[in-house]
This record gives structure tokens, sequence and C-alpha cells, in this order.
């Protein structure tokens, strides 16, 4: 009985065929969907290092460039603010990821008072503060703050200068850290005063003074996003939205310290949900960078099915189209005869053969992934070298390739270097010993690091490169040449070469500074003494400069050295030094050559070109100087204290009235001992109450009474004896000094005299003289009325003598602070008149009570009929401008009888009294002792 067949059954071997073709699909779709995974994960693995490696450089950099800031401070010590500016200033250009740099500067509770008013140039009111949560406060007082001095930029971080961080202990304990490892520390995440929402850190790095002493610290607030997104813009990563980063500050993802979030794909970018179901994978890295822990988090981007697993669904669909096509074809096979059935299982091993194919394709395309694994491997150990460009060399040392970017970078075209050797195309690398060693290592085929050399541009500029290079062999060791990396190092070494000048010269003038002055002095010397000619040390000192500095500002001071920099350089030969030694002192290093003796026309030339007029502002002054001269080979003058003994000469020429040169002599060593010796007992002579008091009377012609005294100062010191005035007082002046010991003797002079008052012994006038020291000092006006308060003297028994060198250079000025110690009420004289080179036109300006003609003129009014007019001629003009007459050094009787002729108001000098103690001058007026009246005769002292 026959079976009846269904309308459509499959045959045996078609069922076997659509199963096994099924099953197969199944099989080889689930393995390349895995090593579909595989690949993604690998990708995302190799991804996420390249944004951690890119971070972690970036936060290299950040340290690098704090690194290099420090340098500043260790290099230049002090550092100035406009030297913090210019250092700084590319360095924010080239690092926009740094907010701000800082220095921190320690400021002692004692110096707090002068810091803050430093600090007000730049914001009024400002005072030194802290932040207590999100407000900026007056910091409390404290023994030490650590607070921003220098600011760069100060725009948009104002908010920053002046704050105490001592407070905080991330920058504290960063700060610690760095002392104790001796390299830059980072804070964690930081609430900025300046930007108090931006997640920010900070590079510390402490400064140190030369003795091991901490002057602050170096620092530089980042920006971690702007950080993040210049680091990821910089490796082409920014736009590559396919795995998304957080940044976190410490050891562990925290959202509490979240510093940075890459942007999220947007709804419009995520795949519909039918399609997602792409990988998905999230990894975790952490770093430590001074000293501070950072975490990574990276998360793999939603993507379509297909995007990540087209090979594995293209597989299966046509797997499934093969299968269903070959289960019909045997299907239709199987209803054919037997002869087709060759025909079927020829159509199965093509089958077979095509899956093999698959297989085979697969396999290959592992090998073709493994060498782009390869490929990016090496890329990824160039790029680690942190090189500008890539270059290659044969065995022959010849380039045979440069990366498309060289010409940018270096400025030299490809076509100058390709096919040629480094030292064809930069001939005196070969020359130096640091070139021979380069070419010895290239032949011993070894690695090289590192090597600077200098080359000219196509454009005629000086560039420097600095090279890397790893030598190569073929699979057998055979070497094949060289590959490497070069960048240009120009802007450092143009800025260690500026670093370097800045060491060695003065930063006003330009000119050689004192370590550098040495250097040159050493090669004079040792050339004196090979060729046996002569060596010069000119010491320079500008005169009356300290009068520019405090009458007209330190800008005109500046100005003013300047510009007597720039005269000395042109009086002079290009060989010779002029260096700045300090302030208005300067050295002249002249050398003699066979044509060019060394004569003083020299030192006369070169004071001439100083003593032309100088324009300070609207006004022109005229300087003058004082020259010492010290010469090598001589008698002695080893040549160690050359500057020392010019320094000798230069104060003879001073002591000589200025504006002269003088050359040194072993004579000159002695005074210049004595000078020392009396400096060194002089700054302790006030403490130890070494100086009195003398007072000289002051006689009235017509009455014969005293009416007042002069303080004179006598120094009575323990081993010199009883020092004269002329020792000491112009020491005194050049030190300084002169102002302390002239408001003692002011202080003094009045107290006795209202002692003197007290007693009943009459109202005297007791006059005191004014250095110029004394004059230019800010708190004189102040100072007076002090010692007439305290004293309680009457102003008008105070007389204030003044010499008109004081007054007469710049008449405005004084004719207002005259008139304003006019207004205390006290006498005003102008000393030894007649002696000076001012206008009598000024004295109608001048609030001047009296006029005091010098003894010069005194001393033969009786047989020099010129003196005698001229006294003559002085008591008249007085007469006429309504003032008083004071003739010094009286000393005979007819000197006496001369004055009285003439209508002299008053006399002062020996043949009276000479200057007495006082207890003998307090003697003198309980005696009443005077001068005969007028009218008696002869003209003698009488009591």
């Amino acid at each position: 009985m026959s079976r009846r067949r269904l309308p459509f059954s499959l045959t045996l071997a078609a069922g076997l065929t659509l199963a096994g073709g099924l099953a197969a699909t199944a099989v080889l779709t689930v393995a390349v969907s895995r090593l579909e995974y595989d690949n993604k994960a690998l990708a995302f693995e190799q991804g996420t290092g390249v944004r951690v490696a890119a971070l972690r450089q970036g936060m290299d950099d950040a340290v690098e460039v704090l690194n290099v800031t420090n340098q500043l401070f260790t290099t230049v010590q002090p550092v100035t603010r406009a030297q913090f500016h210019d250092f700084t200033t590319p360095l924010l250009q080239r690092n926009p990821y740094i907010r701000a740099f800082n220095f921190h500067r320690v400021v002692d509770a004692a110096d707090r008072a002068a810091f803050e008013a430093d600090l007000r140039q730049f914001q009024p009111d400002l005072v030194v503060r802290e932040m207590r949560g999100p407000a900026r406060v007056a910091a409390p007082a404290r023994e030490r703050y650590h607070v921003v001095d220098y600011l760069e930029p100060m725009q948009g971080n104002e908010a920053a200068l002046g704050l105490d961080v001592s407070q905080n202990h991330q920058v504290m304990d960063a700060l610690g850290r760095a002392q104790a490892s001796g390299r830059a520390a980072l804070t964690s995440l930081l609430q900025i005063a300046q930007a108090p929402g931006a997640p920010s850190f900070e590079v510390l790095m402490p400064v140190y003074a030369r003795g091991g002493r901490l002057l602050g610290d170096t620092a530089a607030v980042v920006s971690v996003p702007t950080l993040a997104n210049a680091t990821l813009a910089r490796a082409g990563l920014l736009d590559d939205h396919s795995i998304q980063l957080k940044f976190y500050a410490g050891g562990r993802a925290d959202p509490a310290h979240l510093a940075y979030a890459s942007r999220a794909v947007t709804s419009s970018e995520a795949p519909v949900p039918l399609m997602s179901g792409g990988y998905t994978g999230r990894a975790l890295n952490t770093f430590t960078v001074g000293g501070q822990s950072w975490t990574v988090e990276a998360i793999a981007a939603p993507s379509p099915w297909l995007a990540d697993h087209l090979g594995s669904t293209l597989l299966l669909t046509g797997g499934v189209l093969s299968t269903l096509l070959l289960c019909a074809f045997v299907q239709a096979a199987g209803e054919r005869a037997r002869k087709v059935q060759e025909l079927v299982r020829e159509r199965t091993a093509d089958l077979k053969l095509t899956n093999q194919r698959l297989i085979d394709d697969v396999l290959a395309r592992k090998r073709t992934e493994k060498a782009l694994q390869e490929s990016e491997q090496r890329f990824r150990q160039l790029v680690a070298m942190s090189s500008d460009w890539y270059w290659e060399q044969d065995e022959e040392f010849r380039f045979t390739h440069v990366t498309g970017d060289f010409t940018e970078k270096s400025g030299i075209t490809t076509e100058r270097v390709l096919g040629r050797r480094r030292w064809d195309y930069v001939p005196a690398l070969t020359d130096t010993e640091l070139g021979r060693d380069h070419v010895a290592t290239l032949e011993a085929h070894e690695p090289f690091r590192n090597l600077e050399y200098r080359v000219v541009d196509d454009n005629g500029e000086e560039r420097w490169f600095c090279i890397n290079g790893q030598p190569t062999f073929d699979e057998t060791g055979r070497f094949t040449g060289y590959r490497g990396t070069g960048s240009d190092i120009t802007a450092r070494k143009v800025t260690e070469q500026r670093v370097h000048h800045v060491a060695q010269h003065d930063v006003l003038t330009g000119l050689p500074n004192r370590s550098l002055l040495q250097d040159r002095l050493g090669q004079a010397v040792a050339y004196a003494t090979r060729s046996g000619h002569q060596v010069w040390v000119m010491l320079i000192d500008l005169d009356r400069f300290k009068y520019v500095n405090d009458s007209m500002g330190h800008k005109a001071g500046d100005v003013l050295l300047m510009t007597v920099a720039a005269r000395l350089r042109s009086s002079l030969r290009d060989t010779d030094t002029v260096a700045r030694l300090s302030g208005d002192e300067f050295v002249v290093i002249l050398s003699e050559h066979h044509d060019q003796p060394l004569t003083p026309d020299i030192v006369q030339r070169v004071m001439d070109s100083v003593a032309q007029p100088v324009m300070l502002g609207t006004k022109e002054f005229f300087v003058t100087c004082s020259i010492g001269v010290a010469a090598f080979p001589s008698d002695g003058t080893p040549s160690e204290n050359l500057i020392e003994h010019a320094d000798i000469a230069m104060y003879r020429a001073k002591k000589l009235g200025r504006n002269n040169f003088q050359f040194y002599t072993p004579a000159m060593n002695e005074e210049s001992l004595e000078r020392v010796r009396i400096e060194s007992a002089l700054r302790n002579a006030l403490e130890r109450n070494e100086f009195v008091l003398h007072y000289q009377p002051q006689v009235d012609l017509q009455t014969g009474r005293i009416v007042g005294m002069e303080a004179l100062i006598r120094w009575k010191h323990p081993e010199l004896g009883m020092v004269p005035p002329s020792r000491f007082i112009g020491i005194a002046e050049d030190t300084g000094l002169i102002v302390p010991i002239g408001a003692w003797v002011m202080r003094t002079a009045c107290a006795q005299n209202k002692a003197w008052h007290d007693a009943g012994l009459g109202k005297l006038r007791v006059a005191v003289n004014l250095s110029a020291r004394q004059f230019g000092a800010a708190d004189l006006l102040p100072g007076i009325e002090a010692v007439l308060g305290d004293t309680g003297l009457d102003p008008s028994c105070l007389e204030l003598e003044l010499t008109e060198s004081l007054f007469m250079s710049d008449v405005t000025p004084a004719v207002e602070l005259l008139h304003r110690m006019k207004s205390l009420g006290v006498n005003l004289s102008i000393d030894d008149f007649g002696t000076g080179y001012s206008s009598f036109s000024y004295l109608s300006r001048f609030p001047i009570d009296v006029l005091k003609i010098d003894r010069s003129f005194v001393n033969d009014i009786t047989h020099d009929a010129n003196d005698a007019a001229i006294v003559a001629s002085i008591i008249a003009l007085a007469h006429n401008l309504r003032l008083s007459v004071i003739a010094e050094g009286v000393e005979t009787a007819e000197q006496l009888d001369y004055l009285r002729h003439q209508g002299c108001d008053e006399m002062q000098g020996y043949y009276f009294s000479k200057p007495l103690p006082a207890h003998e001058f307090e003697q003198l007026l309980r005696q009443r002792r005077g001068l005969t009246a007028p009218e008696d005769e002869p003209q003698t002292a009488a009591a």
C-alpha cells in the first residue's frame, strides 16, 4: 500500500541542510559578534587610555609651567613685579588653561602694614584678606601670613590680590608636600576668590632666599575644565563623543569631587531605542600628579546595534539567506533523479568552501587589526617622546623622510634636508666637540637624546633644535638607519640668554653690574700683566644726586641715571667697560694700548660729558661728578683693591669741593681709615651722650648787651678727646647721621634756652644750624613743632640758620617751605651770606629775618677795600629789605669799629667771647657782661 505524500515536505537531505546551515550561521554569527564585542572593548580601552594619558600629560604640563616660573625666582632675586609680568605673560598665552600665576609672599605681622600700603597702588583701601565661605573678609592679626603678592593676569583676578591663604589647609598641605619633596605639589579642588564656582586647583612650588629662608611660593591656578578641553583638543579627542569622560579629584569617583565632565550625547544624537543595544562599557583610571590623586571615569556612549555588529548582522542575514537558498536547491535536487545527487554534493562542497572563505576573511581581519594595534603602539611611542616633527635616515645617515609640518615648524624646506646628512646642512656641527661626539654615537649605532644644535633657517634667522633618535634594524639584525623626533627650542634658548643677560647687567641702565664688572676687571688686569700696559679704574659718583631724587622724584632720578650712562658710553671707546656699581656710582675700566696712552684728558672728557645740561621734565638740570682713579700696576695698588682705592680717591675729590678728579695715592688710605674710624664712632655717639653744645654769644652793637647765642656742637670722644666739627660734620652729612644729630642739637639748645629763661637770665634767642639733609627731610616741620611743644620755648626765641645752597637750586618749593617754617613763629637767617652764588633778587621772596656776614669778609675789612665794600653793601642791602645783620668772626676792635660805623646790628666772634660750655655761658649771663656803649671809647669788652 503506497504512502500518501503531503503537499509539501522536506527531504531528509534538505532538512539536514536547513538545520546545518542555520546552526552554522548561528555559530558563526555568535563568534563574529563576540569578536566584534572584543574589538569594541579593546577600542574602548585604548580610547580610554589615550584620554587618560592626555589628561595626565596636561597635568604634567601645568606642573612643568610652574617649574619654569619658579626658576625665575631661583635665578633672579629679588624678582620685581615687572619681571614677573614679563615672564608669565607668554606662559599665559601659551597655556590658556592657567587662570592665574601667583606669588604667595610670606609676610610677618610686623611687615603687614607696609605690605598693604604697597598693594594699594593696585586697589585703594586694600588690606590682607582671607576666605570665609564665599566671602572675603579682612584677615585677623597673625604671626605670619601667606599672601598673594604678585598676580598675573591682574584683570579678572583682582579678587585674589592680597588674599591670605595661610588658613587654607589644602594650599598649606600642598606647600608642605612641596617643601618636603622638593617638587611641585597640587591641591585638590579649590574654591578660588576670583571664580568661586569654577573647578580649579593650584600647583605650588616653594621659593627660598639664598640663605635657605622661605620667601613664599609660586602658584599656578589651573581651571580643570579648560585644562581638560585644551588637552583633549590638542590630542584631537575633544569632538570625539564616543567615550564620555568624568574627571574627579581624589582616588575614587565621588560626585562631590567632580571636576570635569565631557559633553553627553544629546537626545537627537542617541540611537532609536529599537536599534540600540551596542557596546556599553565603563572604566576607572587613577593616577597621581604632584602628590594629588585623580580619577578618570570613562563610559562608552550609547551606539546603534548595527554600528557595533555590522559584520555579524551581515553574516547572519547572508547565512540565513544562503541556508534557505541551499535548502530550496537540495529540495529541488531531491525531486530529481539520482544523477542530480552528485550535483547536490558539489553544491554542498561549494557551501563548505564559502564558509571556509568566511572564516579565512575573519582571520585576515584579525591579522589586520593586530597590525593596526602595532602601528598604533608605535605612534603612541613617538607621541610620548614629545616631539614636534618625525624624521627617518638610512644606513648612511641621509634623511629619507620628515613629516609634512617640518617646514612650518623649523623654517627649513624638506628639499634642503632630504638626501643629506645632518652635518651637510649644518656644517658647523662637526666643528664642535658635541657634534663630533654625535657622529661617533651614530657610527656606533647607539640611541641619542636631547642633542641641541644651532642652525640658520631659510629666512636667515638663527634657530635652535633639539633632536632624539633611535637606531633601526631589520629582522636579521642588520642596521637600516635611524628614526627619531625633533623640536624647535629657540624660545627656550632666547629665554636662557635673556636670564643670563639680566643676571649680569643693570636693569635700569643696561650697563654691566657688579658681577660682570669683576669679570671684566679680571680680564683687564690679566691683559695689563701680560702686556705691561696700565689699567685705570675710575669710580664716578654724581654730585647732588640725592637732591634730584628728593626734590623731583625717583623717576627723574632714573632718567638722570640713564642719561649719564649713555653719556659715559659715548665718551669712551667701545673696548672700555662702563658699569653701574650701585645707586649713583659708576665704574669705568680703561686699558692702555700702544697707540692709545692713558692721560688725564680722558678723565676730563668724561667729566665734561656728564656736566652737560639734562632736561628733567620741564626743568634744565646741571649735574657734575666726582671721580677717583686707581692705576695698575702702580705702587700701593694691588689688583684686588683697585675699586676700593678708586673709591678712596673719589671721596678725596668730594672733600676738595666736588666736580673734580683725583688719582689715588697711598696717603689717601690714611685719610680713608680716619674717615672709617670717625664714621664708626659717630654712629654710637648719640647713644653714648658724647655730644655737647657750646654757645657763642651774639651781642647787640647799639646796647652792648648779649641778645642771643649760636649753638655749636662739639664731640667729646673718650679716646680721641674733643673732636672739632670740621672732622665729623662732613661725614655725618654723607652718611645721613646729621639728621638725628641735628634734631638732638635743636632739642638740647631749645631746652637749655628755656631753662635760662626760667632762671631769669633774659629772653635770649638761640640760633641752630639746619643741614641740607634736615632741610630736605619730610618731617622737618613736625619735628620743629614737637621740639617747641616739648620744651615750651617761645618760637620767637628760636632762630634757624640756613645756607644759601640749601634752597637756591630750586627756589619755588624752597620759598613755600620757608613760609611754612616762618608760620611757626621762628626766626630765619641766612648763614655765610655772600659766599654762595645766588641772586640777590631772591631775597625779597624769602621770609628771612637776619643775614649773617661770613667771617671771610670780616677778616680783611680793615685793610682790604673790596671786602670792606662788600660788607657795607650787604649791610645796606639788608637794611633796605628790613633785615637784621650779624657779623661773624669779629676778632679785633678795628673790625668792630668799622661794623658799628656801617650800621651792623649784631656781632659774634672771639673779640667778645669764644664758644663756651653751657655752665660757663650761664656765668657770663649772670655777670651781665657786655660791650661798651658805642659812644664810649675805646671799644672794649666790659663787665
